[in-house]
């Protein structure tokens, strides 16, 4: 089975690539291999950054919900794939950065959200459409880049919002066309990587430590209401809906 990325390594800079048409929406053995790599990644001394980017469509549409709609059960490994893949962002001991385009949902907003720096083309539109799919889950990370009211007005009706609002509310880095998206993260990821090796991973390390509580214990704490969401008949005819392409009826 293929690898839903592809990785290179140039001057200490580490480029992974999600590449699973048709819009990068991974299963639950797609995110614990993206968590693996990135694990590699920030163990591999020949890396001194990382830089997620995306081919296709978008960054990421998130799960695969037709693998969720088909087996419910699989809610536990789709939870802790995903878990697995933001800590190995938030955690890891090398820098990350995320050049996002078009759509970031879902899972894609936990890894935008896990982050160090994120640049984005002027086509992004970020978005938390778990309320639509009988889902929870992602407002830790979300939050971790908008103002509180914001997220749970996203949270709660499920809408986008576009890329300059993201740089207005500070999220953001840049925001460039798309032709300079990965030029744009890689100018950046080259100046971290100049500095040196030791200093930059105590000043990780440090910066996750003064953080605002733990990332990854708020994470978990939402995944408990996912899988208890998905005791709730809602939850499976809203993925019905999406998967039969019509309108949920409750």
């Amino acid at each position: 089975m293929s690898q839903p990325f592809n990785t290179t390594i140039n001057n200490g800079v580490a480029e992974m690539i999600l590449d699973h048409p048709p819009v990068n929406a991974f299963d639950s053995a797609g995110w614990f291999a993206i968590a693996a790599e990135i694990d590699a990644l920030g163990a591999n001394d020949d890396v001194r950054v990382i830089v997620i980017g995306a081919a296709g469509k978008g960054f990421c549409a998130g799960v695969d919900i037709k693998e969720l709609a088909a087996h419910p059960g699989r809610i536990v490994d789709v939870n802790k794939g995903n878990y697995e893949t933001f800590r190995a962002i938030h955690r890891n001991p090398k820098p990350v950065i995320v050049a996002l385009h078009s759509f970031v949902l879902g899972g894609g907003i936990g890894m935008a959200g896990a982050a160090d720096i994120i640049v984005c083309s002027d086509c992004a539109r970020f978005g938390v459409p778990e309320i639509d799919r009988g889902a929870m889950g992602g407002g830790a990370h979300l939050q971790r880049m908008f103002p509180v009211q914001k997220v749970r007005y996203m949270y709660f009706t499920g809408e986008f919002i576009d890329a300059q609002e993201a740089y207005r509310l500070g999220a953001v880095e840049r925001v460039v066309p798309l032709a300079d998206l990965l030029p744009a993260a890689r100018e950046i990821a080259a100046k971290i990587a100049a500095k040196s090796p030791p200093m930059v991973k105590l000043a990780k390390e440090a910066l996750t430590g003064i953080e605002d509580g733990n990332l990854e214990d708020k994470y978990r704490w939402e995944q408990g209401f996912t899988l208890e969401a998905y005791t709730v008949g809602d939850s499976q005819e809203s993925r019905d809906a999406f998967v039969e392409k019509r309108d949920a009826k409750f």
